[in-house]
Formats: structure tokens, C-alpha cells, sequence
């Protein structure tokens, strides 16, 4: 196939799910676009420290340094080969009539597709803590960005709360790497962890790896907590104020909070891109529909975190599933992925254990107090929110309209999960399914107002 007859292909992401993808295209002979928000392949499990940083591989991943050394080499490989063409520091920020737009840092410009792989990961799923509009409260992410990427804990004595394997993850991180934790306190109580326990067995050398690490937060780590509120000064938090298993007040002193129960797929893009969506009832949130290769519309392909939480192992599989598929549908060779859909399955089962065994807290956050802010970028409490219902019913775009949840920067990524749960419980509905979710809408990052009264009809 001729240079000018092959098809453009777009990879949006460049984490353990984009750079597989990227890496069957290649080897199917297609030369890929690859668009990136990092500077340099890795997504943020694999994340790569600025040139010169001098932690070594096994200091950043830990266990998984040989998979993130493999990743970054294949990805570089493929570049310095002129294989595939990567766009780094580059947002997606609009989907329009089979064309990107991209905003980078020469401003903004279309890139057309003739067919797109979404790739987008994953972010932390938050739920409100009266007190977390505070400046130095964190996602745990955010944290774990900050400790790759400079070496750096952003705090002096820190509280992690929430529930999931990255709560403890990064807890033993940080303790690896010189910084003072105070607590950690997981949301769930150890007896319904335990509920989990079957899925989790279809990785059992990764489960134990998690266990090891919890053994080794020794008394720090409390399960079955019930967060009250953050304490802070005008300088940001001074502790964080919650309740043991046994219902007893705790108080512990910090500086800085980070918070995140698990993971939400990051789905602006699909939404864009017209894939359907349907609410996962063991997740409790509204995900993409696809098959089982990615297929979620024709010419649309999802892989990774933002179609199922799968993790960078699981990811990398549906990268390469997704350009399999991809290849299928364009009529050329494709490799053989009889074993990667067996390994799929397994994936997906321990997720489903780890889902059951970190649920999301509904109920808590369906009952925060009033005064609690929900949506920090606009400000909008709990109570706020439930006045919304008594006008508009209990539908979050709806909500959104008239009380402006959701409707900051962000885009509702941090509030719109408990906003559903908050929502739907004064409407008196018993799962967040009833209350929607909210409609994506570009841009879908923070961009200039030049760069969207560009000409439109310049192609990249």
C-alpha cells in the first residue's frame, strides 16, 4: 500500500493502551498519529520524569520497572524510526465531521481521521469531603504526578483518604521516597473488602504483591472509616478529622490531603465522537458501549481505562485488540488475538473483584451535609444542589442548568459522580442510573478563546 493511499489513523493517548495499539499498526504496516497531552510516551502509570531526572526506573515503578522501561522503548523505537508521527503536549479538545481539534503549543488546528482510537485513560474518582475545596487538598493522582514526575511529595505531613489499590500504592510511595504520612484511611471496612476476594484471585501473584504493600503501612492504614471533615487555615489543611471502625473520633495533623476512591474513565471524547453509553452497575458510572475488540461505532475504536478499568497490564492488551480490530475492518492482516482475549477476560475479572471490594460510597456521598461543597470550580453545596430538584426533577443536566454543577473547568470530572448520587437520593430514586449523566461538550479542556475563533478549515 502506497504512502498516499493508506488511511489516517489516530491514536489519542499515548499510555499502555495507545502505544500497543500503535505498535500493532506499525507492525500491520500503517504509520499511526499518535496525540499526547505528556511529553514523552508512558500515560501516567508509566510516567516519565523530565530528561536528566536521575531516579532510576525501579525507584519510579517499583515491581513494574521492567514493564514501563519495555514500554518507553518500543514507543521511542517507533519514533525515531519515523514509524508513527506523535503530537506531544497535545489536547483533543473538539471532535467535529471526522476531525480532531488539537491544541498544542503553536495554538490550535483540525486533524482529520479516516479512523480514531481512543485511548484516554482514567482519572481519580472523588467524592466531596466537607472541607476539600481548601487549597492543598489533592487527588491522589495528582500526587502521584508530582512524585514521578519531580520527585516531589506536596506536603511535609500528608493524610491519603479514600478506597482502592492506589490508596495504598501510593501511601508506600511516598514512604519509599523520604515523605511523612500521617494516615491512610480507607472508606471500605475490611469485611466487605473480603467480597472481592474471587475476582481478585485471577491475579493472584498481583494480589498478594497489594497485600504485601498494605502489611507494610503497618499502623497507619485504617479501613472502615467515616471521613467528617478537613480541618484548615488560610494556608490549607491543619488535620483531618474522621471516625474509626469503632465509630471513635479521630483527629490527625497534616499539611496537605490527598483523596480518591479508585478510578473514573475519562469519557468527554467518546461522548464527542457519538459512541453509545450505559451504566455500569458494579462501577457506578456510565461507560462506553463496545464490542469485545473496542469497536464502538464505525471508524471508533476505544482501548484501555476509558472503555474498561483495567489497569496497564489490561490496557495494553485492548490497545492491541482495538488496532487488531482496526486492521480487521480496513481489510489487512491482523495479528492473531485468540490469546489476548483469554488474558482480557482475566483482567476483567479481577477488576470486577477489585470494584466489589472498593465500591464507590453511594450512600455517603448521596448524604453529604448541605454546607459541603460539591463542584469546587463553581462553588455549588450540597444543598444548593438539591434545591435544583424541587424545580427541575432529579436529572443532572437539568441540575446543571439551573444550579451550574459541573459546569467549570473540570467539566464535572470531580463532581459529577456524587452529584448524580446526591441528585437521584432527593429525587428519591434509588441508583444514580436515574439521574443521567452529564453531556460532554467542547472544548473538553480549558483552551483560549483564540483558539476556537481560528479558522476551522486548517488540517494538520
Amino acid at each position: 500500500m502506497s504512502e498516499v493511499n493508506k488511511p489516517r489513523i489516530v491514536i489519542v493517548g499515548a499510555g499502555p493502551a495507545g502505544i500497543r495499539a500503535a505498535e500493532t499498526l506499525v507492525a500491520g504496516g500503517l504509520s499511526p498519529i499518535v496525540l499526547d497531552e505528556g511529553e514523552r510516551g508512558g500515560g501516567q502509570i508509566y510516567r516519565r520524569p523530565p530528561e536528566g531526572f536521575t531516579r532510576p526506573p525501579e525507584v519510579l515503578y517499583g515491581s513494574e520497572a521492567a514493564k514501563a522501561v519495555a514500554l518507553h522503548k518500543t514507543f521511542d523505537a517507533m519514533v525515531a524510526a519515523g514509524r508513527l508521527i506523535h503530537h506531544p503536549r497535545s489536547s483533543v479538545i473538539a471532535i467535529a465531521d471526522g476531525r480532531l481539534q488539537v491544541l498544542g503549543g503553536a495554538g490550535s488546528r483540525w486533524i482529520a481521521y479516516d479512523r480514531l482510537i481512543l485511548a484516554t485513560g482514567a482519572m481519580d474518582r472523588i467524592m466531596p469531603v466537607p472541607g476539600w475545596e481548601n487549597p492543598g487538598v489533592y487527588g491522589l493522582g495528582a500526587m502521584q504526578i508530582a512524585l514521578k514526575a519531580q520527585g516531589a511529595a506536596l506536603g511535609r505531613r500528608l493524610v491519603l483518604a479514600g478506597s482502592g489499590p492506589l490508596l495504598t500504592l501510593l501511601a508506600v510511595q511516598l514512604l519509599k521516597a523520604g515523605g511523612q504520612v500521617g494516615a491512610v484511611l480507607d472508606t471500605t471496612p475490611m469485611r466487605r473488602q473480603l467480597h472481592g476476594f474471587a475476582g481478585l484471585s485471577a491475579r493472584p501473584l498481583f494480589a498478594l504483591r497489594g497485600l504485601a504493600m498494605r502489611w507494610r503501612l503497618a499502623g497507619l492504614y485504617h479501613a472502615g472509616v467515616r471521613l467528617e471533615r478537613i480541618e484548615a487555615d488560610e494556608r490549607g489543611p491543619v488535620a483531618v478529622l474522621w471516625r474509626d471502625a469503632s465509630g471513635r473520633e479521630q483527629r490527625t495533623a497534616c499539611d496537605a490531603v490527598g483523596l480518591g476512591w479508585h478510578l473514573r474513565a475519562e469519557t468527554r471524547l467518546a461522548d464527542l465522537a457519538g459512541c453509545d453509553f450505559s451504566y455500569d452497575e458494579t462501577w457506578r458510572q456510565w461507560l462506553p458501549k463496545a464490542d469485545a475488540m473496542g469497536r464502538a461505532r464505525p471508524g471508533v475504536y476505544l482501548a484501555g481505562d476509558g472503555l474498561r478499568i483495567l489497569g496497564a497490564d489490561g490496557a495494553e492488551v485492548a490497545g492491541r485488540l482495538a488496532a487488531a480490530a482496526c486492521l480487521q475492518d480496513l481489510g489487512l492482516p491482523a495479528p492473531d488475538i485468540a490469546v489476548d482475549r483469554r488474558r482480557l477476560g482475566r483482567f476483567s475479572r479481577f477488576a470486577r473483584g477489585v470494584a466489589e471490594a472498593f465500591p464507590w460510597p453511594a450512600e455517603a456521598a448521596a448524604g453529604l451535609p448541605g454546607e459541603t461543597v460539591i463542584c469546587r470550580c463553581e462553588g455549588v453545596t450540597a444543598a444548593a444542589l438539591r434545591d435544583t430538584v424541587n424545580f427541575g426533577g432529579g436529572e443532572v443536566n437539568r441540575a446543571k442548568s439551573l444550579g451550574r454543577v459541573g459546569m467549570g473547568r473540570c467539566q464535572g470530572r470531580y463532581c459529577e459522580l456524587a452529584a448524580a448520587e446526591i441528585v437521584a437520593g432527593s429525587a428519591g430514586h434509588d441508583c444514580a442510573r436515574a439521574a443521567g449523566r452529564l453531556r460532554g461538550q467542547a472544548p473538553v479542556r480549558p483552551a483560549p478563546i483564540a483558539s476556537l475563533l481560528q479558522d476551522a478549515t486548517a488540517d494538520g
